[in-house]
């Protein structure tokens, strides 16, 4: 099997999706402030960094409470159903800096934290819920707010 059609480590997934998603939020320096409609719902640069990070750090904090024997926090985001009106701002050169510090070291933490586990603890992790492994490809999904956004570039 060549290295390009190997499946990713669940660490190398994760820090592949916050590349991506700050490969698109390099353009939306550009973006013209109006928000993008789609599945129902408002998208906005601002917000699809929000939502990343959240979705990062409330499964982070998942896993950690399931590998400390604990019952996970409820979630009480109120996720993509709203729009705030910082999500409205406009997105400058100084957000996409901080957008890379924040989501780079979430990555990070993921990756150093998935990369720490066998693959036991990957597949048939403590607790009730996605194994780890799963639960890695899930935060995968938060993707998806940078893609509605699009490439502004």
């Amino acid at each position: 099997m060549t290295e390009s059609t190997q499946t990713p480590t669940p660490a190398a997934a994760v820090t592949g999706m916050v590349d991506h998603v700050l490969a698109l939020a390099a353009g939306w320096t550009r973006w013209n402030g109006e928000p993008v409609h789609a599945d129902g719902r408002v998208h906005t640069p601002h917000k699809a960094i929000r939502r990343v990070a959240d979705h990062l750090i409330d499964h982070l904090a998942e896993l950690e409470a399931r590998l400390a024997g604990e019952e996970p926090q409820p979630d009480h985001w109120h996720a993509s159903q709203i729009t705030t009106g910082a999500d409205l701002a406009p997105f400058t050169p100084q957000d996409l800096d901080e957008a890379r510090s924040r989501l780079t070291r979430l990555a990070r933490i993921w990756a150093h934290r998935l990369d720490a586990l066998t693959d036991e603890q990957l597949d048939h992790s403590p607790g009730p819920g996605w194994s780890f492994r799963e639960l890695a490809g899930h935060v995968l999904e938060s993707a998806y707010y940078a893609d509605a956004v699009g490439d502004l570039s």
